[in-house]
This record gives structure tokens, sequence and C-alpha cells, in this order.
């Protein structure tokens, strides 16, 4: 087993607690196992051990083998001068510290059905790794952990978003464009939106907000897709025509028009559509993100976000090809999309930088109020029983899925260590029945 199995066994208390004895046969009581360290240095601070009746305080180090202490050199580094006790799963060697002191080695001793349950997690074929004994878990304690689990989704959005403003010099407006934009995208086209905000600056929409068909010019003609067909209807070719004008102003480079997919998408879904959507979304608001941090409600949001593709496209889908009537409104799901993936992590990762606690706490307000989005992962909670209640508790599934499930972190995972604690205690009664 791997050191991190070993140190989930120290950590939860799960070792044969009888069977701990040094060298020379001394029991060891563990008053405390210590806090557990992330960073360098010993594994376990501040553990409190008896042996014969004296109380020892000091750091833990935890190894599979005893000579893992001398191959990571720990004999040469005074940070290791403080540990009483070198835990490990096999004791080949003794150990000395860079004072040239002993330092006690005891064997970690914890019942085999624990390790024949991690094994079993690790090898499962199941959606996830605990699927056949996922009914063991009482969903309280699953309850309890989607605060965490949110906090720590949107924070790991938090770093790619001051990396980009650093490169935008702390401009928020044209950082949450790009991010929107991206996002405007829905995966699928996720990439050559993203392409087209950093192609094609906020600032230069802004010169022409009060302008629809300008906007639409620069968005479309950047994109790449006005030069599909030499020939079309008049609004194509009025569309290229002004785009001439400005792209040779702003001297701006569009992008290939083949990077749009269209293929296996429902024509509202069109890179054309949306894109329609995104000029009037500009057209309204180009400092978006300001506007939207000065709103009290949800409600105000989404009228923010109520967009309607112009004219043309109520009989389109693409360009030159026209079709039956149909208004281009975003859509509810799309909406709801755009406040989960863009606003909400916006808005924390805005309050975080600015101090602001009670706008981190409207970000998560904001994911309470609104309903669970319904995909793949959600659908699969479901099967186990687990039907989240609000765009919060999916996005804290999607959360666990994606972060412990998939890269098998069960040893991190609040589900995967009470499952194991489980499997020890119920061994460690049947042992002394």
């Amino acid at each position: 087993m791997n050191e991190f199995f070993l140190q989930f066994i120290w950590k939860h208390r799960l070792f044969t607690a009888g069977e701990l004895k040094t060298q020379d046969g001394q029991l060891v009581d563990v008053l405390s196992p210590g806090l557990q360290n992330t960073d360098a240095g010993p594994d376990f601070f501040n553990a409190r051990i008896r042996i014969d009746g004296t109380v020892w305080a000091g750091n833990v180090e935890i190894h599979q083998k005893a000579s893992d202490w001398y191959r990571h050199k720990h004999e040469q580094d005074a940070a290791y001068d403080n540990v009483i006790l070198h835990l490990v799963k096999l004791d080949d060697q003794p150990v000395i510290n860079s004072k040239g002191l002993p330092v006690e080695t005891l064997s970690l001793v914890y019942p085999p059905q624990l390790e024949t349950d991690y094994a079993d997690l690790l090898k499962s074929k199941g959606w996830i790794p605990c699927s056949d004994r996922f009914h063991l878990v009482d969903r309280m304690n699953l309850q309890i952990w989607f605060h965490s689990l949110m906090v720590e989704r949107l924070q790991q959005k938090t770093g790619e978003i001051i990396q980009r403003l650093e490169q935008n010099k702390n401009d928020w407006n044209e950082t949450f464009y790009q991010f929107l934009a991206r996002n405007f995208g829905f995966k699928t086209n996720a990439l050559p939106f993203e392409l087209l905000a950093k192609a094609l600056p906020l600032q230069v929409l802004g010169k022409h907000k009060y302008d629809l068909f300008q906007i639409e010019a620069l968005l479309f003609g950047t994109a790449g897709l006005l030069n599909e067909e030499l020939i079309g209807d008049d609004y194509f070719l009025a569309l290229r025509k002004e785009f001439s004008v400005l792209y040779k102003k702003y001297t701006l480079k569009p992008l290939e028009g083949h990077l749009w997919k269209f293929l296996r998408l429902r024509p509202v879904n069109f890179p054309t559509v949306r894109l329609a959507q995104f000029a009037q979304l500009i057209h309204q608001s180009t400092a978006l993100f300001s506007k939207l941090v000065e709103q009290e409600t949800l409600a105000d949001i989404r009228m923010l976000f109520q967009v309607q593709a112009s004219g043309y496209w109520d009989t389109h889908y693409r360009f030159n090809k026209s079709t039956r009537q149909s208004t281009k409104h975003l859509g509810d799901d799309s909406v709801r999309n755009l406040i989960i993936n863009t606003l909400v992590p916006f808005l924390f990762v805005y309050g975080d930088y600015h101090h602001k606690p009670a706008l981190k706490d409207l970000a998560l307000d904001y994911l309470e109020q609104l309903p669970p989005e319904k995909n793949s992962i959600t659908e699969n909670w479901n099967k186990l029983g687990v039907e989240a209640r609000s765009a919060f508790e999916s996005q804290a599934l999607i959360q666990l899925k994606n972060a412990y499930c998939i890269p098998r972190k069960c040893l991190d995972c609040r589900i995967g260590t009470r499952l194991l604690s489980l499997a020890g205690v119920s061994t460690s009664e049947n042992n002394s029945c």
C-alpha cells in the first residue's frame, strides 16, 4: 500500500491499537495522531504518544519501508529531528536523525480488510469507485459536504480568472467579456468563441455599442464567417462590406471560419445564432460585469441576459439559407448556464479580490436559488439516490465526480473515508467477538 493509505490509517486511527509496539516490545498508546501536514516536512505535526508511561510530543513521519527514510535523505535534514515516531509498513532498517540519534520506528498494524477494500475502490469499474457500497453512506454527511465542494469548485476557477485579469491590466469588464464569450460557445464552440474575444477587444466593440449592425459586422467578420461565399443575400453582403472597413481601421486579424462547429448541433445552437445573440448582449451593455454586480436580485440579472438575435435571424440559422420564421431568444437553460459558469465564479472572485465577503455569499446564494443542472453527471447521481435540489448542489456533485471520483482520490473524499472507516470498525468489532 502507498504512503497516502498509511497516512489515512494513522489520521483516522484505524490501526490495531493493541498491536502497536516498539522494537523492544513496549506498547504504544496514541493520545493524538497530530495534524496532517500537506507541505514539506514531516507528515504529521504535534502528535502525542505514550510509551512505557512516558508521554512524547512531536512529529510523525510515515513511509512504506523504513529504508525510505534514507532514500528521502531525512537523516541529513534537521526538519526531521523532532520526529518522535517513524511509522512504516515494513521495518527493514534502523534510522537516525541529523544529530545521529536513533528514531523510534514502528510497524503500522491494521485490519487486512482495509487494504482489500481500498484496492477494490482503486480497481472498481463502476461509475464512481464506491457505486456498489454507496448505499451505506449517510446522506446527511454528503449534504454537509456540499458547501465545501462548492467553494472548492469556485476556488479552482479563481487562479485562471486572476491570471487573465493580470493579462488584461485589471480590467474586470474585459476579462468577464472573454470568459462570457467562451461560455457562449457551450463547450462545442467554446474555443473559437474565446479566440474571437481575444482577437476582438471589448473596447473596440464599445466604440460601436449604439450600432448593433456594426457590432454584428465586427463579430461575424472577426469570426471568419463572412468569407464563406463570394455572393450572398443583402444582409450578408452588407455585413461583409461594413467589416471590410472596420477590420482595416482596427487592424483586426479574423479567425479561420472552419474553427466553428455546426455538425451534431441543434440549429438554435449554431454558432451563427449564438454570435447574433452575443452581439445583442454587447449592444445592450458593453460594461456588462459592472452592471451585473450592481443588480440586487437574480430576477434582475436574468433580465439582463434576456436577449434576442436581430430580425434577420428570425428566418435564418446560417447565412444565405432562409428557414421558416422563429425568434431566436437566449433560452432559460442557456441563461442559467451563463450565470452558473460565468457570473457566479466572477462574483465570487471579485468579492475575494476586493475583500467583500458579502459578494462571495451572494454568489453562493444565487446558486441556491437556481434549479439544478441536468446532465449526464447529475443523472447518474440520481440513479444512486442523490437528487440535487439546486444549482448549488448540482455543482457540488459535479465537483465530487470530477475532482475525487475520476482521479480515484478516495482517501481525500468524505464518502470514501467514511466507507473505509466503517470497514475498519466492522473488522475491529468482529475480531473482538
